[in-house]
């Protein structure tokens, strides 16, 4: 991590602010965690992996719920959710509050593929499946607001032909008129572009709006063969850290400012050892805070769920802004 970035981002003295411990069923990994603030609390769903600590063949997953108060003492519902029949794994949750509704983003490993979809709940008891993508894509995040009267996402699908190494993905955004059909796919930012990483890239938690264009962070990967063993798996050989960048508030589809080194790396010890698969640090909730206070949650290690919090005129610094 840069030395600007190092003094505008804190990590939260008590992390992980979420673990294993705290869920009162199975549970190994919770990670890649939806925030939001919904109806006057802090709400997550997290990805909940359970089995054996140290193996890496999981017995399953589920999404869990959790409430805050302050966003920083979660309180975990007593059961994993119930999700829509249909589909049968929902992971890697991305909520954004829109219109007073909760909107949530998922990967889904069904059908032989890796789809992308979007449901929609009041309650988080019920949810409606409102979009699943062909195959394949992930990582996807929605704007809060429509932009030029259009929902707006932003995604990352895998490309297998024509990119020269096996994992070259880079960031897409596309829109829509109802948050079903979705269209109008023009590539964002190009791994190729990104100068801490030497493979794939992809958005990490939803943008949010600031006078001078949406803030938004994305991960990255670099991949090193010498890293050999590096978490329970045989091999785990990548590094994924976070980025930031601004995108112009009437047209997302332009850049307006990206700052040219992670925003946060794995350096931290629970960011860098004794996990699931080490040296991984992937944001998936930010909200500003009336105060300017920026919280960034991420997933560390791919084990717990970890906090980080700047002011969001220093963020807007670090985009050249």
């Amino acid at each position: 991590m840069d030395k600007l970035a190092e003094s505008a981002v804190k990590r939260h003295p008590g992390n992980p602010v979420l673990a294993a411990k705290d869920v009162p069923y199975p549970s190994t990994c919770v990670f890649n965690a939806g925030v939001a603030k919904y109806r006057g609390r802090y709400v997550t769903v997290f990805r909940n992996d359970y089995g054996r600590q140290g193996d890496p063949h999981f017995d399953g997953r589920n999404l869990g719920l959790a409430y805050s108060d302050d966003g920083l003492a979660w309180k975990v519902e007593p059961k994993p959710l119930v999700l829509p029949a249909g589909v049968p794994d929902m992971y890697d949750p991305r909520l954004t509050v829109m219109d007073g509704r909760c909107y949530m983003c998922f990967a889904s490993d069904s059908d032989g593929a890796i789809r992308g979809g979007i449901a929609v709940t009041d309650d988080f008891r019920e949810f409606k499946v409102l979009s699943l993508s062909v195959p394949d894509n992930r990582n996807m995040v929605l704007f809060p607001d429509k932009v030029g009267g259009k929902y707006v996402r932003l995604e990352r699908p895998f490309p297998v032909y024509f990119r020269g190494f096996p994992e070259r993905f880079d960031i897409w955004i596309s829109d829509s008129p109802d948050l079903v059909y979705w269209g109008n796919s023009r590539l964002l930012l190009d791994s190729k572009n990104v100068a801490f990483c030497n493979s794939k890239i992809g958005p990490a938690a939803p943008p949010v709006r600031t006078p001078k264009g949406w803030l938004t962070t994305f991960h990255t990967v670099d991949f090193d063969p010498a890293r050999g063993k590096n978490g329970w798996e045989k091999q785990w050989k990548k590094r994924y850290c976070a980025g930031i960048m601004l995108l112009d508030l009437t047209d997302p589809s332009r850049i307006v400012g990206i700052h040219p080194a992670p925003l946060l790396a794995p350096e931290a010890p629970y960011e860098t050892e004794g996990g699931f698969r080490n040296d991984v640090v992937f944001p998936c909730g930010m909200i500003i805070e009336d105060s300017g206070e920026v919280k960034i949650y991420y997933g560390a290690a791919d084990t717990v769920t970890c906090l980080a919090r700047a002011d969001v005129g220093d963020l807007l610094a670090l985009c050249g802004r």
